[in-house]
């Protein structure tokens, strides 16, 4: 295998659309302690900026409320737990990115519902009942939060319209004109509000150009266009979970890019393109979320998402997440990077790996991106290609060789590197593995939980690599790298500086040195 040299001049910044956003489960888990609990730690160890989920208008988080009692009759609302969730979203560090639905059922021109906590989804019997509805909340989030910060906020009609499930018969006119009585809505509270959609699955690709038509034949508001991407074919069903075929890894990117040529010489073109779900599997109870294939998988997603689109948002940050009934083990196939109680998965290690990352590329590839920072430390995020279903199993091993410049702040060449490599992939850091060792325990016991807890961590190693000069003067590194199945793996490179003192021996710390006794 050839030495790739890497060049010591930065060839891009590293884009930042991998963590603008993240999904969630319906927002009224935002008061549940596990679920504050694992957004706690997300945005610890990786730092999203927003957070999308459904349900801001369904009946639990209680918003609109209507009454006719002792002779009085008309609307309140209320915003005792959207406030609660509000803020607790703004004290961990993260914005919310609205998503406008699904119908209250005092509004709904119909009771067809879906997922387990019933998110009606009919058009408004009246759509000025619902705009005002909208526009009241988005009064009150800039009462109470100030409008410099709630206009950072954007703001999505709806959900999926292009599938059945989600928008009554999925009738493209209606959602339309939902579109439209909500766009203008919007932008009636404050034309400062980022307001787009149309929110679509994937496979709605006929949705994207008649979409810029009703924007453009009717001077709409569209500052953003949304969409989602999947990569798994149908569900195959055994209780409690599904399997799925998957297409090739390249298949997100694909979808990534696709809607900007379609809206190409349109009124749409060139407006930010947010990716307001993504993942492998759309479903929330397939075992591949759980692996370290998963990782290994959406790897070149989150290095190369952001040459395509202004955010791609995994969906979800945990497995606190609702819409097929309440998990019936600890592992379930759920979409999120955490379990319940905090078990970290092999995906979230990529997006820790990705969060410390430098600003400036140094170079990328199939199977790595290498980049450096400020003081001078050099990262290399490298994963072992992988394929879909109909592609070949991947080997026991990949192999990586990375030529690295190595300097210290000031220019001056190190006479050595320090070099911290943390892995993950099927056995190691990976908490599924050890569940399924233990029996597939459905609730953990606590002595259990703290065993899965340390065989979440990737397992870490270090080393003292030296500092050659390369045949362009540039101090370097010879880094070889040897994957196992699925692994993703960080290296931190940091130049060395020796303050060891001359004093110093440590053949002597048991006595065993030249003065020993």
């Amino acid at each position: 295998m050839s030495t790739i040299p890497v060049p010591s001049a930065p060839i891009a910044v590293l884009s930042d659309a991998w963590r603008r956003c993240v999904g969630t489960g319906e927002l009224v888990l935002g008061m549940r302690r596990d679920y504050l609990d694992s957004l706690e730690l997300v945005q610890a160890e990786i730092g999203f900026q927003h957070i999308r989920g459904h349900g801001i208008f369904h009946d639990w988080m209680g918003v609109l409320r209507q009454y006719d009692v002792g002779g009085h009759a008309g609307t309140r609302y209320s915003w005792t737990y959207l406030d609660q969730v509000v803020d607790a979203y703004l004290e961990l560090g993260i914005k919310p990115f609205l998503e406008l639905g699904f119908m209250p059922e005092a509004l709904a021109s119909g009771d067809k519902t879906v997922f387990w906590w019933k998110g009606n989804v009919t058009p408004p019997r009246d759509y000025a009942d619902w705009t005002a509805l909208v526009q009241a909340t988005l009064r009150h989030l800039i009462a109470r939060y100030g409008r410099d910060e709630v206009l950072t906020w954007p703001v999505e009609v709806w959900n999926e319209p292009n599938l059945p499930e989600f928008w009554l018969n999925a009738d493209q006119a209606e959602y339309f004109r939902l579109y439209l009585e909500t766009s203008r809505a919007v932008k009636e509270v404050d034309p400062g509000f980022q307001v787009g959609g149309p929110a679509v699955s994937p496979g709605a690709d006929e949705w994207f150009v008649p979409f810029a038509e009703l924007v453009a034949a009717n001077d709409l508001p569209a500052d953003f266009v949304s969409f989602h991407a999947y990569t798994t074919g149908p569900a195959q069903h055994v209780p409690f979970g599904v399997y799925q075929t998957l297409h090739h890894p390249s298949s997100l990117l694909e979808q990534f890019g696709k809607p900007g040529k379609i809206l190409a010489g349109t009124v749409l073109e060139g407006l930010p393109l947010h990716v307001t779900e993504f993942n492998t599997s759309y479903r929330p109870d397939n075992p591949v979320h759980d692996t370290a294939y998963n990782a290994a998988y959406l790897a070149p997603t989150l290095v190369g998402g952001g040459d395509l689109v202004d955010s791609f948002s995994y969906w979800t940050f945990s497995d606190m997440f609702e819409e097929q009934g309440v998990p019936v083990s600890i592992f379930h196939g759920g979409f999120g990077l955490l379990t319940h109680r905090q078990l970290k998965k092999p995906t979230f290690h990529l997006y820790a790996f990705m969060a410390r990352m430098g600003t400036d590329v140094l170079a990328r590839g199939d199977d790595h991106l290498v980049t450096r920072d400020a003081a001078g430390r050099v990262t290399v995020l490298a994963w072992q290609p992988v394929g879909g279903t109909d592609d070949p199993v991947e080997p026991e091993h990949h192999e990586l060789r990375l030529s690295l410049p190595v300097a210290l702040p000031d220019g001056a060449t190190p006479t050595s590197a320090y070099v911290h490599r943390s892995v993950v992939n099927d056995e190691d850091g990976n908490a599924f593995t050890a569940w399924q060792r233990m029996g597939r325990p459905a609730s953990p016991t606590p002595r259990q939980l703290e065993a899965l807890y340390e065989a979440a961590e990737p397992v870490r190693s270090h080393a003292s690599l030296p500092v050659l000069s390369g045949v362009d003067g540039v101090g370097r590194v010879e880094l070889t790298l040897t994957l196992a199945r699925h692994e993703v793996t960080l290296v931190e490179i940091d130049p060395v500086v020796d303050e060891t003192p001359a004093w110093l021996d440590d053949s002597r710390i048991v006595g065993r040195g030249p003065y020993g006794g």
